[in-house]
């Protein structure tokens, strides 16, 4: 997910038009019969910037506390990092993914690192070269990513904080690294071997490392074909496929259920939403406007405390039900802090358009209600 334009690109990059589904989130079949959600994460990207500007997080009776700790004890259990390659701001660059993955995996915590393979954000929208591979053609950019990748992983490796999974691009709906390895006129053998030369990179750094291909895709059924089809016919790998679901943008719970269903048998491997989020408030706290002002934005469920709980809640239901493995919320930790901006060229003064998304309010507090389920 990105914050700039995001609502125009996510509309013109995944067509909002849902398979009909052939059952319900509650009858496509029984959650006790399905394993549980073993992937219960968040990702936390932001946190360092927003500990560094003095932001403190409380748990849901008011105490200050680690956050990660509070996050735990919601029911937490996998964080998730992305990296970009050279980062104006100096955020989720490699040696603050190093410094936060310590601080991670010391609090007992799995780890799944997000590969944007750029200096900024990529999403359905873009996927930028970054600067120092500027000009590379595709068998060049085969190479970065194969390097960029075992270096990441085997430095994580080396200190003692082997990443437990990682994706290779991020929401890749057409691609990665445009225009070499974006997807035209269904072309998918670019975007496969940039995806392989990350998958073998991972699996060199460490065999048990899980490779996810991300896409933002879980609204049109349709699109997931397209897409998995298409690498799986080229030949890529990978051993999770991966989802953004955000209700205002992908659809219902019953179609979402049906898109995971079908993947996960289609291409016999595990599902997980790695990306969803709710409002608890309308209201903004900071110059920049949020996102998502609508204040009941998805089935009538009220943007409040309750109503951002209820609606994660069903969709870790929806998703268990249907045999994904987990589910990671996006930014529970992003709040309102000044100089904590989306724009990683003007970080101190672009905003924060995802307060009201976070699942810590203004002051800091966790909200009561929320938590991630098995």
């Amino acid at each position: 997910m990105r914050i700039a334009t995001w609502v125009t690109a996510a509309v013109l990059a995944v067509t909002l038009t849902p398979s009909p589904a052939s059952a319900s989130p509650s009858t496509s079949s029984s959650a006790s019969d399905q394993p549980g959600l073993s992937m219960r994460g968040a990702d936390v990207s932001t946190l360092p910037r927003a500990l560094d500007l003095g932001e403190t997080y409380h748990d849901a009776r008011g105490r200050r506390g680690d956050a990660y700790d509070i996050l735990k004890r919601a029911g937490v259990n996998y964080a998730r990092l992305r990296i970009w390659n050279n980062p104006t701001s100096g955020y989720s660059n490699k040696a603050k993914v190093l410094e936060q993955a310590r601080a991670i995996k010391a609090k007992g915590l799995k780890l799944l690192i997000d590969f944007h393979y750029s200096d900024t954000w990529a999403d359905p929208g873009k996927q930028f070269v970054p600067a120092a591979w500027a000009g590379h053609d595709l068998d060049r950019l085969t190479t970065d990513v194969r390097d960029y990748t075992y270096d990441v992983c085997t430095s994580l490796k080396r200190q003692g904080t082997t990443p437990d999974s990682v994706q290779i691009g991020n929401e890749i709906n057409v691609g990665m690294l445009w225009p070499a390895g974006q997807v035209v006129n269904s072309d998918f053998g670019p975007v496969t071997r940039l995806l392989n030369a990350g998958y073998d990179a991972t699996k060199a750094c460490d065999r048990s490392t899980k490779v996810l291909v991300h896409t933002a895709l879980a609204g049109d059924l349709g699109a997931a074909h397209w897409f998995y089809d298409g690498i799986t016919s080229a030949g890529a790998k990978w051993d999770i496929t991966a989802l953004s679901y955000y209700c205002m943008w992908h659809g219902s719970l019953a179609n979402l259920a049906t898109v995971i269903t079908d993947v996960r048998q289609r291409y016999g491997k595990p599902v997980v939403i790695a990306e969803t989020a709710y409002p608890w408030t309308t209201r903004n706290f900071d110059h920049l406007e949020n996102i998502i002002l609508d204040p009941a934005p998805c089935d009538g469920i009220p943007a409040t405390r309750a109503g951002q709980a209820k609606q994660f809640a069903d969709v870790q239901r929806t998703a268990r039900a249907a045999g994904a493995i987990g589910v990671f919320y996006w930014e529970p930790t992003w709040t309102a802090v000044d100089g904590n901006g989306w724009d990683t060229e003007d970080i101190e003064n672009s905003g924060n358009a995802w307060e009201n998304m976070a699942t810590f309010d203004d002051r800091g507090r966790i909200n009561p209600y929320i938590r991630w389920v098995k």
